[in-house]
């Protein structure tokens, strides 16, 4: 299948959001309301530097999904959890959230014009996500606890409440995000050989092998991705074999001791002869520096995860192979860390003439 979009008078292409790009994929119908920010549609962008690093031919490039409406793949998940739920009559959303679904959530259950209620684990949301929750309006609850915390009394919430759940338990969840993988068969002409991408509550890699194989089975692929999950050192309860009660990284995205969706996790890895391993916090900054100061990119820094751990097992990457990282989140995201990491000096007070702007320039 060739993906038709409409176009203007001028001939371009007008990206209509992903539910509408992808309709045939998606459980929705002609009645189903839908809310959109016109997510989607994020670019795949070859990062020769870092392929270099590998050698053998390899091309790598990364799925920069910062680049959503709210900074981040949350974005495409929402779209799909917010239009069901105002289609079954829902007033009210609810989720748990280390911070990208809470921006993600807030943002289309205002534009639905229903309330957003979000329970965050204190202290550990970057601010800029935080923000973000609190600027589009989201009824923001910082509890004494984890993530993990958080997701068991929304879970409970929204079976005694009248407010729907968009955490990816939600089903409608997954079926937005497992678009990613269409954009990058559509973008790559085939599926990569590798699909690498960080794994927090693991509902996204989940995503990406529903839609590598939805694609698959329709013949607009001829082979499957060996789905790597990387988690950090300090929350990787898929490598331990067991819930983190007490998970740390500076990652906070993928802060996250026992996933939601583990089961499904370890059956994509499974399935796609794939791997989980574990990459520590340094190299993670390692990963997040090196985007920025040589691709140019600027992810948060769980996003890096799938870049870092991508390193980490480089020697096992076959001659020629194409691999995809998934970017799931803006750098703005989190500017407190990309300034306290930053290698780079920050020069002030310096008097105003040419002379010492030169002298300091060092000319």
């Amino acid at each position: 299948m060739t993906l038709s979009l409409p176009t203007t008078k001028s001939n371009r292409q007008v990206w209509p959001g992903l539910i509408e790009a992808y309709r045939q994929y998606l459980p929705v119908t002609e009645t189903t309301p839908v809310v959109t920010l016109l997510e989607g549609n994020t670019p795949l962008i070859p990062v020769p530097s870092i392929a270099q690093r590998i050698g053998r031919q390899v091309r790598v490039l990364v799925k920069y999904d910062g680049l959503n409406p709210t900074g981040s793949f949350k974005d495409r998940g929402m779209t799909m959890a917010i239009s069901k739920a105002k289609e079954a009559g829902a007033k009210a959303v609810i989720c748990a959230s280390t911070g990208n679904t809470s921006a993600a959530a807030a943002a289309y259950a205002k534009r639905a014009g229903m309330r957003a209620f979000v329970l965050i684990p204190e202290g550990y949301v970057a601010l800029g996500k935080l923000a973000q929750a609190l600027l589009y309006g989201a009824e923001v609850l910082a509890i004494k606890g984890n993530f993990d915390r958080a997701l068991e009394i929304v879970l409970e919430m929204a079976t005694s409440y009248p407010v729907t759940l968009v955490n990816s338990v939600n089903p409608y969840r997954l079926e937005g995000q497992k678009t990613a993988a269409f954009e990058v068969v559509d973008a790559l002409g085939n599926a990569p050989d590798w699909l690498c991408i960080p794994v927090g509550n693991a509902g996204n890699i989940t995503a990406y092998w529903m839609g590598f194989c939805q694609y698959h089975q329709a013949g607009l692929c001829d082979r499957l991705p060996r789905m790597m999950g990387f988690q950090a050192t300090g929350a990787s309860p898929l490598i331990t074999g067991k819930p983190v009660a007490h998970p740390e990284t500076l990652a906070t995205a993928i802060r996250i001791g026992n996933p939601a969706n583990w089961e499904r996790a370890i059956a994509v890895q499974s399935a796609s002869k794939g791997q989980f391993n574990a990459v520590t916090d340094d190299e993670i900054l390692a990963a997040y520096q090196l985007l920025a100061s040589e691709e140019g990119i600027f992810c948060e820094p769980a996003s890096a995860a799938s870049v870092a751990g991508m390193l980490k097992v480089k020697d096992q990457i076959p001659t020629g192979a194409t691999i995809v990282c998934v970017l799931t989140g803006n750098g703005l995201k989190d500017p407190d860390t990309a300034l306290q990491h930053s290698q780079n000096s920050f020069k002030q007070g310096i008097e105003p003439t040419i002379t010492a702007v030169a002298q300091t320039m060092g000319f």
